[in-house]
């Protein structure tokens, strides 16, 4: 069974490029409000990892970037994104 994208997953996804700090939390809302620790059983990290990653403090691995968007079924770029500009 292929799952489509719901369109609040969509646009959730297409707001964190700009902002990839609250990406995966933006996205575990758009998924039903999913928590930290769920989102961390899924994807084999701690709840402490992806607090991390959702305050901007931690870069994750590609192998976790990857699992967290193939948990919300979403492109990596829709979970994260890069600028090379400074802000």
């Amino acid at each position: 069974m292929i799952s489509r994208t719901s369109c609040a997953q969509r646009q959730a996804a297409a707001n964190l490029a700009a902002h990839p700090s609250a990406s995966s939390r933006a996205l575990r809302f758009a998924h039903g409000e999913m928590t930290q620790a769920e989102l961390a059983d899924r994807i084999g990290v701690t709840r402490q990892t992806i607090i991390a990653i959702e305050q901007g403090r931690y870069s994750p691995s590609l192998e976790v970037a990857f699992q967290i968007a193939r948990v919300f079924q979403v492109p990596l770029d829709d979970v994260f994104g890069y600028s090379d500009t400074q802000e």
